[in-house]
């Protein structure tokens, strides 16, 4: 059965090095929305435009590229691999419609990959997994399986081998009544697949080299015919997951469209949406309407959060990830910390785990840090934005205070 035309919102999750910007810029290559293949090392990846990002080669910030498969719409978000970013890497994820899990072959499961596998599983994402740099582990696909199997517990299936008997006893494992289906007919059907991947019963991991461009093609046609479309509701909702602001200083509120459409001069609360734009990689495109399960930014929206829900959709959850260092914020002699307060309280729209604290007494700003990476990271924004040389000061650890008894 053909499946009708679908827009889906996907994205890009890996610990640092496995290679997911190459697999990115891989697929968009594929698909024709890049006539040049960009590397991180040769500064010149489509999705990391950030000076910060290139001089480092690492994703630091998430972004996003429209490319269309088939006859599938998908929006692309790739996200930080670096742990020091993974709050924004848990933002992203409460708006995708399928995670890729990027795990590198010749190092399988790290640290992070098992807490971005929580993680989807506390969000509920379904997940493909495209197991990259498999020319540097020849012949490894079965003990990687096995490793996957054991370090993240799930149903891993090798969708390189699809239509083979193997390939449907392996798919088969995963409901009762596609065990049935198999022991009548050998096979089991592309529907009861898709909804079993959608359910989280089944995992389709694919082998490849992003680098050398092996295995993407047909990673990308399982994408495209593996995956449902989310039914939507006609009420309007939308999930709030970044805000950030341009190159021209605009704040962009990024969403996802969860039902209905929103439209240019709607009015969200007390404030009228000005602009809608799609982007991809940093260049967009502005349209006068987002209907549901698209990506877009709004303009003109001063008072939004991320995590936030807007109509029928409901507020995220509180977020896992929190940092767990506390630093001083010293400014230069001839700036006033007053002064400073609001702008630093601008980043923490941006990045709410800052936690911007103002210490009256001490006359000090406090910010939550997830670590050493991250401040540098902060130092150099501050300056670029505005102007002022900051340096982080003595830290100490975040405590939480919980009740031990009743």
């Amino acid at each position: 059965m053909e499946q009708e035309h679908k827009q889906l919102v996907i994205g890009i999750l890996a610990h640092v090095d496995s290679g997911k910007t190459t697999l990115s810029e891989a697929m968009l290559y594929g698909t024709g929305t890049i006539r040049k293949l960009g590397r991180v090392d040769h500064k010149d990846a489509f999705l990391d435009t950030d000076a910060l990002e290139k001089a480092r080669g690492i994703t630091i910030f998430s972004k996003q590229a429209l490319f269309t498969a088939g006859n599938t719409d998908f929006t692309l978000l790739d996200t930080p691999g670096h742990v020091d970013f993974s709050t924004e890497t848990e933002r992203t994820l409460q708006v995708l419609d399928y995670a890729v899990l990027v795990i590198s072959g010749s190092d399988g499961v790290q640290g992070h990959t098992r807490t971005l596998w929580r993680l989807l599983a506390r969000y509920q994402i379904p997940a493909f997994l495209f197991i990259n740099k498999m020319d540097l582990a020849p012949g490894r696909e079965q003990e990687i399986l096995r490793d996957l199997k054991e370090s993240l517990g799930g149903n891993f299936v090798d969708f390189g081998a699809d239509g083979t008997e193997s390939f449907y006893e392996e798919a088969a494992v995963s409901g009762e009544a596609e065990l049935e289906e198999f022991l009548e007919t050998g096979q089991v059907s592309k529907d009861a697949i898709r909804s079993r991947i959608a359910s989280r019963d089944l995992f389709p991991c694919y082998f490849g080299s992003a680098l050398k461009n092996t295995g993407v093609e047909e990673f990308m046609r399982g994408l495209e015919e593996y995956t449902l479309e989310p039914v939507y509701p006609d009420e309007f909702g939308a999930k709030i997951f970044k805000i950030v602001r341009d190159s021209q200083g605009e704040r962009l509120t990024y969403m996802k469209i969860t039902g209905g459409v929103l439209h240019v001069k709607d009015r969200i609360g007390e404030e009228k949406v000005n602009q809608l734009r799609l982007y991809s990689g940093d260049k967009y495109e502005a349209v006068s309407e987002a209907p549901a399960g698209m990506i877009c930014a709004a303009t003109g929206l001063l008072h939004t959060k991320p995590g936030e829900g807007l109509g029928v959709c409901e507020m995220g959850a509180e977020p896992v990830l929190e940092p767990v260092l506390t630093y001083r914020v010293e400014l230069p002699e001839d700036v006033d910390a007053a002064a400073m307060l609001p702008k630093l309280l601008q980043l923490e729209e941006e990045e709410p785990e800052l936690h911007i604290v103002w210490e009256e007494e001490k006359k000090e700003i406090h910010a939550q840090i997830m670590g050493e990476i991250q401040t540098e990271i902060l130092q150099s924004v501050i300056a670029e934005r505005f102007g002022v040389d900051v340096t982080f000061g003595s830290s100490h650890i975040v405590y939480k205070e919980t009740i031990a008894n009743t």
